[in-house]
């Protein structure tokens, strides 16, 4: 059994092998997966959330994870998200890896939303805005330049700005055109590429504000009390998300259902019938596409195989 800390995870899954591993494990079946959410019996804001997931003839993936909002507020800090990922093999049962959770989350979430925007942002995008500080930030603006190379800026917004100001640091550091966006809206009204990586329980992004042509990536709303977008950005975009089994566990789907301001018929697609041709992404320049990131134990799955068959780890 080969155990992962979170260097070695961020250096075995480079985003453009692990973005690329994931739209091959998108040409297969659904795996069978679950969730298991747990909050705080002490009242607290923390919750304990286990995904396993077994694809047919292939391995077995446990998440652990803990998610307690408050980490970031801590001295010193700490992510939101962390715990284990561990895989077993399918045949035996026998454990094989056991990798750092907040990592493996890290690189799957980022993973997700960034195959998202492969199929669906235009080829030419140039501005990336990221809603959101956290500790998901810069591997959210890392995943989408690796899968969009056009483009050349990166904006951060959060309401703290000294948090965003700290994130565009980190990305001038790795070699990114990074800057602060000081303007939410106007900052909404120039990007090619919003991705909203928030705990926001109000909406964020004014869809009358989006440029045509642009991708709005949603990641942040997985509880129906959270929201990222307001109706008009549902409406006015062609809506997709990474899979339908738990697409409307999220607010932002969900709130614009319960208002009318969508159906549920108006979710065009998921990753399994874009990446297998079975349904067209983009149908031209100036369309709007919304790609909503639910996440799931299938993409803790096809990561944690992606970990195992790394290159780096077979060539050492």
């Amino acid at each position: 059994m080969r155990l992962f800390d979170a260097a070695e995870v961020h250096a075995a899954l480079p985003w453009p092998y692990l973005i690329e591993a994931l739209r091959k494990a998108h040409l297969g079946a659904m795996p069978v997966s679950d969730v298991v959410l747990q909050s705080d019996p002490a009242g607290g804001g923390g919750q304990f959330v286990t995904l396993p997931g077994w694809a047919p003839g292939g391995p077995v993936v446990v998440k652990m994870v803990g998610v307690f909002p408050g980490n970031a507020a801590l001295d010193p800090s700490q992510p939101a998200v962390q715990g284990l990922v561990a895989l077993f093999d399918g045949q035996t049962g026998a454990p094989r890896l056991v990798a750092d959770g907040a990592a493996m989350t890290a690189r799957k979430t980022a993973g997700d939303s960034a195959l998202g925007a492969a199929i669906l942002a235009r080829p030419d995008v140039e501005d990336l805005l990221i809603l959101g500080a956290g500790a998901l930030s810069p591997h959210f603006a890392a995943a989408h330049l690796a899968a969009r190379p056009s483009l050349r800026r990166v904006r951060i917004w959060n309401r703290t700005a000294a948090r965003a100001q700290a994130v565009v640091e980190t990305l001038r550091r790795q070699g990114f055109d990074a800057a602060v966006a000081d303007d939410l809206d106007a900052a909404v009204a120039q990007a090619d590429i919003v991705s909203c990586v928030t705990m926001s329980d109000r909406a964020l992004v004014k869809g009358a504000l989006l440029r045509p042509g642009s991708h709005l990536d949603l990641v942040g709303a997985y509880l129906p009390s959270l929201r990222e977008a307001d109706d008009a950005a549902l409406a006015r975009g062609a809506i997709f998300v990474d899979s339908r089994d738990n697409m409307k566990n999220g607010g932002d789907l969900s709130q614009a259902v319960a208002s009318g301001a969508i159906t549920w018929d108006a979710v065009r697609a998921d990753l399994f019938d874009l990446v297998q041709g079975r349904v067209p992404g983009r149908s031209s320049d100036e369309q709007i596409t919304v790609f909503k990131n639910n996440g799931g134990a299938h993409l803790d799955l096809f990561t944690a195989a992606a970990l195992m068959a790394a290159p780096a780890l077979i060539s050492a």
